[in-house]
C-alpha cells in the first residue's frame, strides 16, 4: 500500500504501513496491546497458514482492512510456524505507553535465527 493511500488510516495504521513498507518482504507482526496483529496482505497470507481467524477492521464498511491476530505470549510458536513455511518475519513492538505512543521497535526472524 502506497503511503498517499493512507490518508484516511488511523495514525496506528499509518505507523503499520510506513513500517511495512521497510520490510516488504516479511510478515510483519505488530503490537497492539496484548496482542500481535497484521493486516492487509500479510492477514490475508498469515491467517490460513497459522490457522487463525481472518476479519477485519471497520467491517463491512468501503474502508475495511484485513486482520488477524493472536496474543504476543504465543508469538514464538506462530513465529516457529511461518519460518518453518519459509516466511520471514518482523516484529514490531510498543516501546511507549500505547495511549502516548508514537514510537515502536522492530527486529526480523528469519530461517536459521
Amino acid at each position: 500500500m502506497a503511503l498517499d493511500a493512507t490518508i484516511n488510516l488511523t495514525p496506528a495504521m499509518k505507523q503499520y504501513v510506513e513500517i511495512k513498507e521497510k520490510y516488504p518482504d516479511c510478515i510483519l507482526f505488530y503490537r497492539m496491546g496484548d496482542f500481535y496483529e497484521m493486516f492487509f496482505e500479510d492477514a490475508l497470507t498469515a491467517a490460513p497458514v497459522l490457522e487463525i481467524t481472518l476479519t477485519s477492521r471497520n467491517k463491512g464498511k468501503e474502508d475495511s482492512v484485513p486482520l488477524c491476530g493472536f496474543p504476543y505470549h504465543a508469538a514464538s510458536t506462530y513465529i516457529a510456524k511461518l519460518v518453518e513455511k519459509g516466511f520471514k518475519v518482523a516484529i514490531c513492538e510498543q516501546v511507549e505507553d500505547p495511549k502516548k505512543a508514537l514510537a515502536c521497535a522492530c527486529g526480523l526472524f528469519c530461517e536459521g535465527v
